[in-house]
């Protein structure tokens, strides 16, 4: 169906975005339409030719790799060899002089207060505006609801209340206030009242245990500060490694009048940043799906952004939290910020839009229109016009991802240059934060972040991405060991300490973060738990969570490592071994027939139960569940690994065509299966060749080596905007 498009400033726009800028984006920010869309058209004339050549040059790499491998074929890869192959061809550069990252003007969220990271997809609002207000989570909730009590007899969920799992909760969280806030002696369950002393200058904490004693808190300037009700204590606020704790007061409240001392939560903050993402995590294939992503983030960002939902039967409309206010320690006001920092998420370089066009009928590339649409929407917040402020330093925090070595940097560094001065923003306005998820990034990192010193103010590790991109350029060199043995290669885990070593060498704390990747199993909190404490402890200052409850509970060890301490340890270590990072995922024994059909059954489950999802119903990101019927978070970055491991498996003869083709059919009968309940699913099976989501399966498969770089976007959009053709009207 033909849409209706507007010539404006050179570009022909969609009217479903003309309309959004020139009514709903634009307004208050002083910058007029036509000039935005003219200063748009200037951009892709200048940087649109680079754009094209960046890709080209992946392309042309790829290719000489390629041969490389395949010239290997048969041998052991000689390490020392395939590096100066590398530098030859310009894929790994030698590293210049030393410098030292200098970014200014960045909030305290990003340089100095460590703490959990959500991703979340935008154009979902409910979703969007639940991460924004997870700044702040029950620990009670989070405890309770989660499998981090088992079910056992007893201490079931069930409908109501269970006195008896909630007295499990009281007792897992008072041992975290021990550890956290320690008190001079003996432990928080021995409390029965909580009051505010006066002392010189300041006021202090003092509780009373059991048989009346009164102690204080172990670091007194944990205390700061505290809110009354009735002329009666309501909360304590408290403070360490730079995350606050609220314990609530309420003798009247069900949970509050059943505690010695009134206690009827404790909250935490939880989610410190938030990537509100344009990317991976949304299925946006037209204009008005990028729309719908535009419009969001500029709600959030004038602050007027809501939602009515139903839940248990009644309309529930939601909105962004507001601040919090205390009485600090000094008698003073403390205001505290109610919402996550957020930071924007724009597609890759490799990406292009028909939303826009030139004047000879060219797509332009999508991550143009991203940074400039989503930085007029920031104007709302810089010049304090929106309803709360997101960055008081004045920041626009943009992460770039799928960028390949310090060139796309570069040029995206011209990029935010050029939208700082069409959108009359001071130098250096847009910060951003580099996504280290494809190798050659990663065996650039000191030389990729060069370019970008004056503005970084994240990296982190994608490790899956990063492993779809390793199958991808090393698939001519062989057969790619099963999924879960990769997890545990010397490329990943040397990846990993990698990414910190150079954060570590070029300055980065007190400047921008160094983050870690995703806990895929939004179900399994009592495993994240156990797992997601090393993110930590291996210097990362955040680390990606699936859901506000997850951030909640991963905030706890941000209060069991101190982040900056440990950063300082480790910057005297060796850093990490770039040959281990250039040592391919082989396979290295013989697999039988069964450990072959095993694994392709899971990645045919896993492509199949995202993909259905992604092309018929335009759901970019989900709780997927997996061929074992465990919910999996996926994203595009999920299906890359698992459509990139089948194609590698093909190509090199493990498996054969026909099996691809069996096994996807036997899969969509199971993934239907599991889909059976959920309104307005698509069935697969039987009819396979008439199922645009099964055909798009396939493709991604037997189009997986020649896709570049492994990219399942190409074949993604193809068929979601062939299945939104075939949607009634409106």
């Amino acid at each position: 169906m033909a849409q209706n498009v507007v010539e404006i400033g050179g570009l022909f726009v969609n009217e479903i975005l003309e309309n959004l800028i020139r009514e709903d984006i634009a307004p208050e920010t002083e910058v007029e339409p036509e000039a935005f869309w003219t200063s748009l058209n200037e951009i892709v004339q200048k940087l649109g030719p680079r754009n094209q050549a960046l890709l080209r040059k992946r392309d042309a790499l790829q290719v000489k790799i390629d041969t490389w491998y395949n010239d290997q074929r048969g041998q052991e890869i000689n390490l020392a060899e395939h590096i100066r192959f590398l530098k030859e061809i310009g894929y790994l550069l030698e590293e210049g002089e030393n410098y030292q990252v200098t970014t200014k003007g960045v909030d305290p969220e990003i340089s100095s207060v460590a703490g959990p990271q959500l991703v979340v997809p935008l154009d979902n609002r409910r979703y969007s505006l639940n991460a924004a207000n997870a700044r702040w989570g029950s620990l009670y909730d989070a405890l309770y609801g989660s499998d981090i009590i088992p079910e056992d007899e007893g201490l079931e969920k069930g409908q109501s209340y269970n006195p008896h799992r909630g007295n499990k909760v009281i007792a897992i969280a008072e041992t975290f206030l021990d550890k956290s806030v320690t008190l001079t002696e003996s432990l928080y369950s021995q409390v029965v009242a909580f009051e505010i002393k006066n002392e010189p200058k300041h006021q202090v904490l003092e509780v009373t245990l059991k048989g009346g004693r009164k102690v204080g808190l172990a670091d007194k300037s944990q205390f700061v500060g505290y809110n009354l009700a009735d002329n009666k204590l309501s909360s304590v606020l408290l403070k360490n490694n730079g995350l606050h704790i609220e314990i609530q007061i309420d003798g009247n409240h069900p949970i509050g009048t059943n505690h010695p001392a009134g206690v009827k939560d404790i909250i935490l903050e939880s989610a410190i940043t938030t990537i509100q993402d344009c990317e991976d995590s949304v299925a946006a294939v037209d204009a008005a799906d990028k729309a719908t992503v535009y419009r969001n983030w500029a709600g959030i960002m004038k602050g007027d952004i809501h939602t009515t939902f139903e839940k248990n039967g009644q309309k529930q409309t939601r909105v962004l939290n507001a601040d919090r206010t205390y009485i600090a320690a000094d008698g003073g006001k403390l205001t505290l910020a109610g919402r996550s920092l957020l930071l924007v998420r724009n597609v890759g370089i490799h990406m292009y839009t028909d939303a826009v066009t030139t004047a000879n009928g060219n797509e332009i590339p999508e991550g143009f229109l991203d940074a400039m649409v989503t930085a007029l929407a920031a104007l709302h917040d810089l010049k304090g016009i929106g309803r709360y402020r997101n960055s008081n330093a004045g920041s626009i925090y943009v992460v770039k991802p799928k960028l390949h070595g310090h060139e796309e940097v570069a040029a995206t560094i011209e990029l935010f240059e050029h939208v700082e001065h069409a959108l009359g923003l001071s130098k250096n306005t847009l910060k951003i934060g580099i996504m280290d998820e494809e190798r050659r990034t990663t065996v650039n990192l000191k030389e990729s972040i060069r370019p970008a010193r004056e503005r970084l103010f994240f990296i982190n590790t994608g490790f899956l991405d990063r492993t779809g991109d390793e199958i991808h350029t090393c698939t001519e060199a062989g057969p790619i060991l099963p999924k879960p043995d990769i997890k545990n290669h010397k490329f990943l885990s040397a990846y990993e300490d990698w990414n910190v070593d150079i954060g570590l060498e070029v300055g980065l704390p007190e400047h921008a973060q160094i983050g870690k990747g995703m806990w895929t199993m939004p179900n399994r909190m009592n495993d994240m738990m156990t797992t997601k404490l090393a993110h930590p402890k291996a210097g990362a200052s955040t680390a990606w969570v699936p859901s506000p409850t997850a951030a909640t509970l991963h905030a706890i060890h941000y209060h069991e490592v101190n982040v900056k301490e440990k950063q300082a340890d480790l910057a005297t270590r060796q850093r990490a071994n770039l040959k281990d990072i250039l040592t391919p995922p082989l396979l290295d024994r013989t697999l039988t027939p069964e450990e072959i059909q095993r694994e392709l059954d899971n990645n045919a489950q896993g492509v199949l139960g995202y993909v259905v999802r992604w092309v018929d119903q335009g759901v970019g990101c989900s709780k997927v569940p997996d061929i074992n019927n465990i919910g999996l978070m996926e994203d595009r970055a999920t299906l890359r690994i698992s459509s990139q491991h089948i194609a590698n498996w093909l190509q090199h003869d493990l498996i054969t065509k026909e099996q691809v083709h069996q096994t996807f059919k036997r899969m969509a009968k199971i993934v239907d299966e599991q889909n059976k309940t959920e309104s307005g699913y698509k069935c697969m099976a039987p009819d396979f060749e008439n199922s645009i989501a099964f055909q798009a399966s396939l493709d991604l498969i037997f189009k997986g080596r020649t896709t570049a770089n492994g990219y399942t976007e190409p074949v993604l959009t193809e068929h979601r905007r062939q299945a939104k053709s075939t949607l009634p009207p409106g």
